[in-house]
């Protein structure tokens, strides 16, 4: 699995936009118990910290100490620093796994081997991710632009996972249908800007050309921003449940 994220664990805990309420609300109706849950690459623990809150025992894993040094410490989320498809003893089977803007970097048969050791037989599998966001106006262009054109050579391979709202995955699991999820968010210029420069391809970017590729785009930002100081963003938000 790649490590896009460890040298910017800090700006990836600030910027970053949270998952709806909604989404776990729906995840929990569909679990009788809940005992453990897996967070599978936690990141800066946001869903971990989440799931804390309906279940005893949470375990978050992510490929990143330096990712994990940013999340919560909470006295019932147990941190480990490991790949989604290490092999792993726990001590119970797990009644939800999740997976949140990461599983498109996973060897697929590998970490399913690992769902399928640890689930409960009643457990669930939650893949959740959001692909690229848009806002009103002129600004959607500016976005898009720097999304479809300028970065666009920069991004990972596996990216194109998301642009398929994750349904090109494998996915070997009796399939759950889902409700449509959107998540929004209000942002100041500074914000916008700083959750951009999270992208990995903006890194990539950068590295290969010396220049951070947010200057090609700021004096139409500042053109296009609007009057008001803060502006609503909307992600269309990804999710796939599956259970044995």
């Amino acid at each position: 699995m790649k490590d896009n994220f460890s040298n910017h664990a800090q700006d990836y805990a600030k910027f970053r936009p949270t998952y709806p309420k909604a989404v776990f609300e729906f995840l929990y109706e569909l679990i009788p118990e809940k005992l453990n849950a897996w967070d599978v690459a936690t990141g800066n623990g946001q869903v971990a910290v989440e799931l804390a809150t309906n279940f005893q025992n949470v375990l978050a894993t992510d490929l990143s100490a330096q990712q994990i040094a940013e999340a919560p410490q909470l006295k019932n989320i147990a941190y480990r620093v490991q790949t989604s498809e290490t092999a792993f003893d726990y001590d119970a089977k797990f009644d939800l796994i999740t997976v949140a803007q990461a599983i498109h970097w996973f060897d697929f048969d590998k970490f399913y081997a690992n769902v399928k050791a640890h689930i409960a037989p009643h457990g669930i599998l939650a893949v959740i991710g959001y692909s690229v966001f848009e806002t009103s106006g002129k600004l959607n262009e500016v976005i898009q632009h720097f999304y479809k054109n300028i970065t666009d050579t920069y991004w990972d391979p596996e990216r194109r996972y998301l642009d398929e709202h994750y349904q090109t995955i494998p996915f070997p699991f009796q399939e759950i249908t889902v409700p449509k999820f959107e998540m929004e968010v209000r942002w100041t210029k500074g914000q916008f800007l700083n959750y951009l420069n999270t992208w990995s391809a903006v890194k990539h970017y950068q590295k290969a050309n010396g220049q951070n590729p947010l200057e090609l785009i700021k004096v139409d930002v500042d053109a296009n921003w609007g009057s008001a100081s803060e502006r609503s963003f909307y992600f269309p938000l990804l999710l796939r449940v599956g259970k044995m």
